[in-house]
């Protein structure tokens, strides 16, 4: 084992206001930390980060909690989930989602999601306006109820249900923060079973029709893997893009909006490619050892935690020269925000798009934006901002 590392506490206000100048100090003090705090060894490096994601020897291992009457169905949705889940189940699951989610969904929705952010950046107006609340929220979740098709006047439902359920995956969560995600995860799940079953009977051109096809099929998606599928998609699909596009734009105004032709979709992409790098909208991921291995020189058992640190591992000086610094045209730009090897995120496509449609509609309509005030979320895993006033004179 490593030597101890200075402790990292992640619940620490100051941390999780700023953690770049913590990650860069837990960076240099090695490529695999042991942090007792954390329960494992930490990777800040991009190539220790890239390392432990691609080791196939280092599992998304998820330990239900307990008691298990009332973290059941919380915790078969992970369980059965895309996220939580190894080969050969792992496999079989992505293949089966994949499937249905790269059938011309996504990129049928593009046109789609321009009108959308053109339509939510309109209506924010021209005073001061929440970025969050008006934009990056309502665009991500109108995207996929849409891919979905799911009730219109139930849409209200699903941010509040999502918003719970990850909750859990920050360090140290309340009691109340406990019941909430155990209630939303039941209210979620029972939502989704029952409208599974009515397209069963009344099947769309959707993605839900076509994941209940495939739980239907000879090689299907059991009841509960669909289930699961769809609360990971709202989940994952949309914390990405809205912690991304929040963040993202902050960086860029506080850079001192360096300049950048959000009509030319080249360089929008690039544009988006630094805002999930420069400040990552997820920091960490565990992987668990499913047998002895040495990790970057670093000998872990089999049951030990290797966690990675995502924001860390974009800000390496070793692969991004002036790190801290936000370049919108930065390339190439070998960012880690949606991760690697077999767990990459199956939605990063569509968070790509919805990132750079409401980037293209926001500094089109308001080229000189600044940041009237600015109030980050208490969390660090997933980071962004619960509000982000921005003023458009």
């Amino acid at each position: 084992m490593t030597a101890p590392a200075a402790p990292l506490d992640l619940t620490d206000p100051g941390v999780v206001a700023d953690p770049y100048p913590h990650l860069d100090a837990l960076r240099a003090q090695g490529p695999l930390t042991w942090q007792p705090g954390l329960g494992g060894y930490v990777a800040a490096g991009h190539a220790e980060v890239s390392a432990v994601l691609r080791d196939r020897r280092l599992g998304r291992i998820f330990t239900p909690r307990e008691p298990e009457a009332d973290w059941a169905t919380f915790n078969w949705l992970h369980a059965d989930s895309i996220l939580d889940s190894e080969p050969p189940k792992h496999t079989r699951l992505r293949r089966l989602v994949a499937g249905a989610f790269n059938r011309g969904h996504v990129a049928r929705l593009e046109p789609r999601i321009a009108r959308i952010a053109d339509e939510l950046v309109e209506a924010a107006g021209s005073a001061p306006f929440d970025l969050i609340e008006t934009v990056a929220e309502p665009l991500p979740v109108t995207v996929i109820a849409e891919l979905l098709d799911w009730p219109e006047a139930d849409r209200h439902l699903l941010r509040p249900w999502s918003q719970a359920i990850v909750k859990m995956y920050e360090v140290d969560p309340s009691e109340a923060e406990r019941a909430a995600a155990q209630q939303a995860s039941r209210e979620f799940a029972e939502y989704t079973d029952t409208l599974a079953d009515h397209r069963a009977r009344h099947p769309g051109d959707d993605l839900l029709s076509d994941l209940v096809a495939a739980r239907d099929a000879g090689d299907r998606l059991s009841r509960h893997e669909l289930v699961a599928t769809v609360v990971l998609l709202l989940n994952a699909g949309h914390e990405a893009s809205v912690n991304g596009l929040g963040n993202g734009i902050h960086s860029w105004l506080a850079a001192g909006s360096p300049e950048v032709d959000v009509t030319d979709p080249t360089a929008r992409a690039l544009f988006v490619e630094e805002m999930l790098r420069h400040d990552s909208p997820l920091h960490l991921f565990e992987r668990t050892a499913t047998q002895d291995l040495t990790v970057a020189g670093t000998e872990v058992r089999e049951g030990e935690k290797v966690i990675t640190l995502l924001g860390a591992a974009n800000r390496d000086p070793e692969v991004f020269a002036e790190p801290a610094t936000f370049d919108p045209a930065r390339d190439p730009n070998p960012h880690l925000a949606f991760g690697l090897g077999i767990h990459f995120c199956l939605g990063a496509p569509l968070a790509r798009l919805e990132m750079q449609q409401a980037a293209r509609a926001l500094l089109t309509r308001h080229p000189r934006l600044r940041v009237a005030s600015a109030t980050r979320r208490p969390t660090f895993v997933l980071r962004g901002f619960a509000e982000l006033v921005l003023d458009p004179s």
